[in-house]
């Protein structure tokens, strides 16, 4: 056991580990603002700045602080957290045992307090958005394809060229699978507002980069007036993939109040995401209803005669010639959407060129034949409730229920398991989808999955049969 002198030192030699394994930037956001605060019977206890902190070095740290642990006191090794806040002289452990950790504060009654900054206030990882909308110039209407597959969310989106703001669809919300042109359509809306009206302000974020910087702003610069007050600059926003909010209580809190500034001024929303509204779990429902406000257009798979347009608006843009028995080929064998459609195109055209062969039906066969056996099933969380539940011989909603059953919290925890390895879902959206629980529950539940399979042979050839099962279908 260490002395509890010697606190400092273990925390020192956990991030010396710990700084091998990430990025500069992540190590100094993350891990440069944490105190250790004592080590008493192995337990090593560390202040962070706020809850939503420790929040998020348990969903995405954690495995790697607990190895850099474990290495310095053993398997017993166990890390407490401390909060910021002080009562009575002393800090406060957090969480309080018997509690869910506080939802993240309110930002409603700080909406007004930044209303005289300087109207382009610029915060971490945004560059003058003033003259840059973080907008793919490749990504414009002009090589955007309609078909029936996209026809309503492309007729809405050039209404909204024209009179960004003053339509009834605001917001714009555009929903489908992954490639079939959420993102290619979104940006073409602000391309073609940019040239219209060159003094509005529009901005392509995604989700992911918006919470990046909503945490950026509330704990390391401490800045959160900024950055309510910056996005409500904008004439238009676009925000894609929306989904990735799921389980993100204070970054959706912050956007409610952005989105209702903005809407509230006439001021343009796109949204992407990969389902409609009504499917979105992990969602606050007052922003849920303001998703539905404007248009919900959703993106469909192609039909071939949009394919058949895709391939040879593509071939011609980048210059290939290429027969039409070849595009009818791929167009026939890859249909399931336009980035793949793509992708085969572009292997295609490399194929020929670096071998020095002729664009053939035999080579575009060669291709796609790889491309087809490679592409695998995208697994969702339902279709792992689903096998597990029918594994286990269980009715198909017991692992979403409140039943403490034994097999059924087995069963429960498999899920979250096998969700959180073959899914790329966060933790906050697993527990979501499976029966309602909180981050902390899921990661609980994939470290007992993992001891359990290091230590009992059957449980692991239970999971090994249930990978196979998922996988069968790919």
């Amino acid at each position: 056991m260490h002395p509890i002198e010697n606190y400092q030192q273990v925390w020192n030699n956990c991030l010396h580990v710990i700084r091998d394994n990430i990025s500069p930037q992540s190590f100094k956001t993350w891990f440069d603002p944490i105190v250790p605060l004592q080590l008493k019977d192995n337990v090593l206890t560390i202040e962070v700045p706020s809850a939503y902190f420790y929040e998020f070095l348990e969903e995405t740290y954690i495995d790697l602080i607990s190895k850099a642990l474990r290495k310095e006191l053993g398997l017993n090794a166990q890390l407490e957290y401390s909060v910021r806040i002080v009562k009575d002289g002393l800090p406060v452990l957090y969480p309080p045992k018997g509690q869910k950790p506080p939802k993240n504060p309110p930002v409603q009654n700080r909406l007004d307090e930044g209303r005289n900054l300087p109207p382009y206030h610029i915060i971490p990882g945004i560059q003058q958005l003033q003259i840059d909308s973080q907008l793919n110039p490749d990504y414009s209407f002009s090589n955007f394809i309609e078909g029936d597959c996209n026809r309503l969310a492309r007729a809405a989106g050039l209404s909204i060229a024209e009179n960004p703001g003053r339509t009834a669809f605001n917001p714009l919300f555009l929903y489908g699978a992954s490639g079939l042109g959420k993102t290619h359509l979104a940006q073409a809306i602000g391309i073609a507002v940019k040239e219209a009206f060159p003094e509005k302000i529009v901005l392509y974020v995604t989700a992911n980069r918006f919470q990046t910087q909503y945490i950026d702003a509330q704990i390391k610069n401490n800045k959160l007036n900024d950055f309510l007050h910056f996005y409500q600059q904008m004439d238009v926003l676009i925000l894609d993939d929306v989904h990735e909010f799921a389980g993100k209580e204070g970054t959706q809190n912050a956007f409610f109040h952005i989105f209702n500034y903005l809407h509230q001024s006439g001021k343009q929303l796109i949204l992407t995401s990969d389902k409609a509204p009504v499917d979105l779990q992990g969602l606050e429902h007052r922003l849920l209803g303001r998703f539905k406000w404007g248009l919900s257009a959703e993106l469909q798979t192609p039909d071939y005669a949009t394919r058949i347009a895709v391939l040879k608006t593509k071939a011609y843009l980048d210059g290939m010639q290429i027969e039409d028995n070849v595009v009818e080929y791929i167009a026939e064998r890859i249909s399931t959407n336009i980035r793949e459609l793509e992708g085969a195109l572009r292997s295609l055209l490399a194929q020929a060129t670096f071998n020095k062969k002729a664009i053939t039906q035999d080579l575009a066969e060669e291709i796609t034949e790889k491309l087809v056996s490679a592409a695998q099933y995208e697994i969702s969380i339902n279709d792992i409730k689903k096998t597990v539940s029918a594994y286990f011989n269980l009715a198909p909603d017991s692992i979403v229920s409140k039943s403490r059953k034994r097999e059924i919290v087995q069963a429960r925890q498999i899920a979250m398991y096998l969700s959180r390895n073959m899914t790329k879902e966060s933790l906050a959206s697993i527990g979501v989808q499976i029966g309602g629980k909180d981050h902390a529950t899921v990661l609980h539940s994939y470290n007992t999955v993992c001891d359990l399979m290091a230590t009992d042979r059957q449980f692991k050839q239970y999971i090994s049969d249930i990978e196979k099962r998922l996988k069968s279908d790919w």
